[in-house]
């Protein structure tokens, strides 16, 4: 029995590192294989031409208007924290915010970021679970910006339409009102929606028990402070809107001929598909969907292409002061406890 047991344990340990490389493996190949068919459909050269006539003040505004996202995405969670007696300063969110870009950027995953914001608040909020419930509600109320922008995008432009490959506005409309009923649910009726997450007590009935509990709790008190969460969308609809102004100081940097109300379509869809874990960090995809949307516009591939290399190697150049910030601070909500 013994020479079984440890002759099993190997196996399992082997299945498991596996697992662990396996889906970065299929990632990484997803993204090379379409970067390799977009290439394989441009002129290189003109490429690099593009990217090198970029004008330095252009992508100096892409990289303010990238630090103005950073800072009203960390003044947005803070009002999240706050709804729940959770006091961290303004400067200590914006350095977790900034490690968080960092390792969203330098790690094959997004969780990465949010695994770091979580680990930063929860001595302050004394909980993971409520760190992770503030975490998950900033995300959701993300995505309703995301969506929102998309739509209004949608309906101020006129050069896309379902005959182009357009999306409808009447369907991102449609999408943002079904997103909003989805979340609506979970403030006003806590303990209803809780009641969705019960069969997961089969897991551990005691842990997942206190952890729904916990998230009960928090929902509860976002229900009494409905100003934080309107704070916190208009805050997601700005964030969504300087990202779509990035994007198009980026693409005016190169002198790329594309409207404000067509990056307000393309960049929330972009992220969009993005979420989809199929690429590594999005590599490929992003590219591709630019490429998509551009080419109906009448814009060449290389224009779709340059604009989001650029714009991603813009986003890398700043998030390394994200990690400068993690070498140098002391991590935020070690000193604090949650305010009763």
């Amino acid at each position: 029995m013994q020479d079984s047991d440890s002759s099993a344990s190997p196996d399992r340990g082997g299945a498991s590192r596996t697992r662990g490389w396996l889906l970065p493996a299929v990632k990484a190949a997803v993204s090379v294989v379409l970067l390799g068919i977009l290439f394989s459909r441009v002129d290189l050269a003109r490429l690099w031409n593009a990217a090198r006539s970029a004008s330095p003040a252009w992508l100096a505004a892409a990289l303010g208007l990238y630090l103005l996202m950073v800072l009203v995405s960390a003044w947005r969670w803070g009002l999240l924290l706050r709804a729940q007696g959770v006091r961290l300063g303004f400067r200590q969110l914006t350095s977790s915010f900034l490690v968080a870009t960092f390792f969203n950027n330098f790690l094959p995953s997004n969780i990465g970021g949010d695994v770091v914001r979580i680990a930063d608040t929860a001595p302050a909020a004394g909980s993971k679970t409520l760190a992770t419930t503030i975490v998950l509600i900033d995300r959701a109320i993300g995505l309703l910006g995301l969506v929102f922008i998309a739509a209004v995008g949608a309906s101020a432009g006129t050069r896309f339409s379902p005959e182009t490959g357009g999306v409808a506005p009447g369907v991102l409309w449609a999408g943002f009102g079904v997103a909003a009923m989805v979340a609506t649910p979970a403030l006003l009726m806590p303990h209803g929606f809780m009641r969705l997450l019960e069969p997961l007590r089969a897991v551990h009935p005691e842990w997942v028990g206190e952890r729904l509990t916990r998230m009960t709790d928090a929902l509860f008190r976002f229900r009494e402070t409905p100003t934080a969460l309107a704070g916190c969308f208009a805050g997601a609809i700005a964030v969504q809107a300087v990202l779509v102004g990035f994007y198009a100081a980026v693409a005016y940097s190169m002198r790329i001929p594309i409207g404000i109300a067509e990056l307000a379509v393309i960049i929330p869809i972009s992220f969009i598909v993005q979420m989809l874990p199929v690429s590594m960090n999005g590599f490929g995809v992003r590219e591709a969907t630019f490429g998509f949307y551009f080419t109906r516009l009448g814009l060449p591939l290389e224009s779709a292409l340059v604009v989001s290399f650029v714009g991603a190697a813009v986003i890398m150049l700043f998030s390394l002061s994200g990690g400068v910030v993690c070498l140098t601070r002391a991590r935020p909500g070690r000193s604090h406890r949650r305010s009763t």
